[in-house]
């Protein structure tokens, strides 16, 4: 199967990337440094993970890495993204094309794509609105009630699940001097999210927390020198919140900081009903910590008790992680099953076939 594999940037960790491939000119050189970095690696294919050469990876719309690929293919002018994307599978001879960023290159693009093409499939766990993903053999995704909604608009949608990434291995077995961490974006948008974030963060007296918050632009315009002339006191996050915010942190810095800790605190936003699931919880089982998340439906195997924990409400929050922590061996035990399920339910050799067996129905 020749594979080719297109994700997305996530707008705030572009610097980071910058950074970190400050030192490249090709197009190989950067895109391996972010490989490396494994930012989204759970929905990356083992193929593309262990570098087969008949796998291909890229960031479509990371202009800095795909115009260097231009320019190496002697492609002539300032092509636009989606030329070079399309040039790239055919220059690949691809045969299944699988997308991380369908909206950004729905139906229209996927009718673009040259006949060596035989599948199709895009993941989406996300409302999309009008987007049209029809052209695509498939829609993915791990939340049952979003892939109904992609099926009443006429796709075929298809359960699919994130997967532990080795590298996680390398993580989390030695102290972890963090007891609560929280890894994720803070806007007025995330109205429960905040309520929770509040109360946990009132225990910062008695336990070691961090938040790691990737504040809305609103936010931090809200809370700078200026925002706080302005009527915007709505959009700044409460005190006890601001107190202990830290700066977001992604790939490889994720899995140290998640690895340092007892607890990671995981909130959904309202985008999926009752399920569950979101990469924050396979990347916190993954790397050990104790996963304590909303209550709702869960994949296969995240069992509050058993392999997490869960709470209610946000009023119940701040009583779970009491309790997780005061009898930190027991929860030490369900954060070592939660390792071992995500380790091996949710290996990359179990997404590798569960995909093949999908491309293989279409």
């Amino acid at each position: 199967m020749r594979l080719f594999q297109n994700s997305g940037l996530y707008p705030s960790y572009v610097a980071r990337l910058n950074q970190l491939a400050a030192k490249t000119s090709r197009f190989a050189e950067r895109r391996d440094v972010f490989l490396d970095d494994r930012f989204g690696a759970a929905h990356f294919l083992q193929p593309v993970l262990d570098g087969s050469p008949d796998a291909f990876f890229t960031n479509g719309d990371d202009e800095i890495l795909q115009r260097r690929w231009a320019r190496e293919q002697g492609m002539a002018g300032e092509p636009a993204l989606e030329a070079i994307l399309l040039a790239q599978i055919e220059h690949h001879r691809t045969e299944v094309f699988y997308n991380l960023d369908p909206v950004r290159y729905p139906s229209a693009f996927v009718a673009k794509l040259p006949a060596s093409v035989k599948a199709t499939l895009g993941w989406r766990a996300a409302p999309s609105g009008n987007a049209d993903l029809t052209a695509y053999g498939a829609v993915l995704g791990n939340f049952p009630s979003i892939l109904e909604s992609w099926r009443a608009k006429g796709c075929r949608a298809e359960l699919f699940f994130p997967a532990h990434d080795p590298v996680m291995d390398e993580y989390g077995h030695g102290e972890r001097p963090i007891d609560i961490v929280f890894v994720g974006g803070y806007s007025r948008h995330h109205r429960e999210r905040a309520r929770t974030l509040e109360r946990v963060a009132k225990l910062a007296d008695a336990w070691n927390i961090v938040f790691c918050l990737d504040a809305s632009r609103l936010t931090r315009l809200a809370e700078s020198a200026i925002g706080r002339l302005l009527p915007l006191a709505r959009h700044r996050r409460p005190d006890a919140i601001a107190a202990i915010a830290k700066p977001p942190v992604f790939g490889r810095d994720l899995y140290q900081l998640i690895g340092s800790s007892k607890i990671v605190l995981n909130g959904a936003i309202d985008m999926a009903g009752h399920d569950r699931g979101n990469m924050r919880c396979f990347e916190a089982m993954g790397c050990g910590a104790l996963l304590v998340s909303d209550a709702g439906k869960y994949p296969p195997g995240m069992q509050a008790g058993v392999t997490m924990e869960t709470y209610d409400n946000p009023a119940g929050v701040a009583g779970m992680m009491a309790r997780c922590l005061q009898d930190w061996p027991k929860s030490a035990e369900i954060a070592a099953r939660g390792r071992s399920l995500v380790e091996e339910t949710y290996s990359k050799a179990a997404q590798w076939q569960l995909f093949g067996d999908l491309v293989a129905r279409l």
